[in-house]
């Protein structure tokens, strides 16, 4: 089982990770992490002293190769219980919720992502499914998207 809740804000101490739901061109940008066979939406944890919003940048960068890019802030996020499967969380985890529209790439990945999916529709094979599909939705609701 596994609770997202939304918030307009929260304490900037309590906010681990930033999300980037991101397009291109009218399309969904996913990424394929090397040691899964799933897809997920660009984000990762924040590192010591850095801005959330730095994270955000940081992350997108590094995960999609995205040189030049509009990225807002959308919403924090929280999860509570499962991630995915085998994954449980006993507290809640809080996280930044960012929208980029992405106008170009580098021409190689440098980490640990395989490859990008560029497409005009959802995956369904989601690396966290309980949770992703849940942020798109209320960045939808918020009609950022």
């Amino acid at each position: 089982m596994v609770k997202v809740d939304f918030y307009d804000e929260i304490e900037d101490s309590l906010l681990e990770f930033a999300v980037i739901i991101a397009r291109t061109e009218g399309k969904w940008v996913f990424c394929k992490h090397r040691e899964r066979d799933t897809y997920e939406v660009p984000g990762g944890h924040r590192e010591a002293n850095e801005a959330i919003f730095d994270t955000a940048k940081r992350e997108l960068y590094e995960e999609t190769g995205a040189i030049d890019f509009d990225i807002k802030p959308i919403c924090v996020y929280s999860v509570e219980g499962n991630k995915r499967e085998g994954e449980i969380l006993m507290e809640k985890d809080y996280g930044m919720l960012y929208f980029a529209e992405i106008y170009s790439f580098e021409k190689e990945l440098h980490n640990e992502i395989e490859k990008l999916l560029i497409t005009d529709t959802l995956v369904d094979n989601w690396t966290y499914p309980l949770i992703q599909p849940k942020l798109i939705q209320e960045a939808q609701r918020r009609k950022v998207l």
